[in-house]
């Protein structure tokens, strides 16, 4: 008996349908995903196995780095970093515009003496982030700006928020190599003010490292 011979056909897929969820999923992604803010010092955070995390609004960070330990300082939630701004503007008697004012709402942290932070303000992201352009926020015993910096953080949130406002949270990101005196400096600066409960930022590792 004869054989059957089947006639072969190229096969094909139909990849429409895939193609179309890919770019759905990819503009999802793109949509959603937030932008990194740049940082303007870069911090080698010592290694811990915690993995609390720190709170994207209503929160105070005071990053220490640099070969002589410089303070940066920024305000997580806009409102409340607009309105310490013109606190701090008022006490130490400089101006901003409502320009400025927009701008430092979006801006990335900063590490400069008040009076030099208009400029700042007004420079390119990578202008100012550029090396040794921030000196870093004075915080020694005659111009303690920092704890300035901290107590009108948490009169912007009360103004902003009522007597009854959730307090603010703070905490300190320090170098890994930054000897503990520096810290330490930090610390007792919040605790002057009453604020005894803050994290130290730490870079994630394995347990059994």
């Amino acid at each position: 008996m004869a054989k059957i011979k089947m006639t072969k056909k190229a096969t094909s897929i139909d990849m429409t349908a895939m193609c179309d969820v890919a770019f759905l999923l990819l503009t999802f992604f793109i949509l959603t995903a937030t932008a990194k803010v740049p940082e303007p010092i870069t911090v080698d955070t010592p290694s811990s196995t915690n993995q609390h995390k720190l709170p994207s609004d209503s929160l105070v960070l005071v990053t220490v780095g640099g070969g002589k330990g410089n303070v940066f300082f920024d305000i997580k939630g806009r409102d409340t970093r607009r309105k310490a701004l013109e606190l701090m503007g008022d006490k130490y008697k400089v101006s901003f515009t409502e320009k400025q004012k927009d701008q430092f709402m979006i801006m990335e942290g900063f590490g400069v003496p008040i009076q030099q932070l208009p400029a700042i303000i007004d420079m390119k992201s990578d202008q100012r982030n550029k090396e040794g352009q921030q000196v870093g926020v004075p915080f020694d015993s005659i111009d303690n700006q920092l704890k300035d910096w901290i107590y009108t953080a948490r009169q912007a949130n009360i103004e902003l928020n009522g007597p009854s406002a959730v307090e603010l949270h703070f905490a300190i990101k320090g170098d890994a190599k930054l000897q503990y005196p520096k810290i330490k400096k930090i610390m007792d600066i919040f605790q002057d003010q009453k604020i005894n409960t803050f994290d130290l930022v730490t870079g994630l590792r394995g347990k059994d490292y």
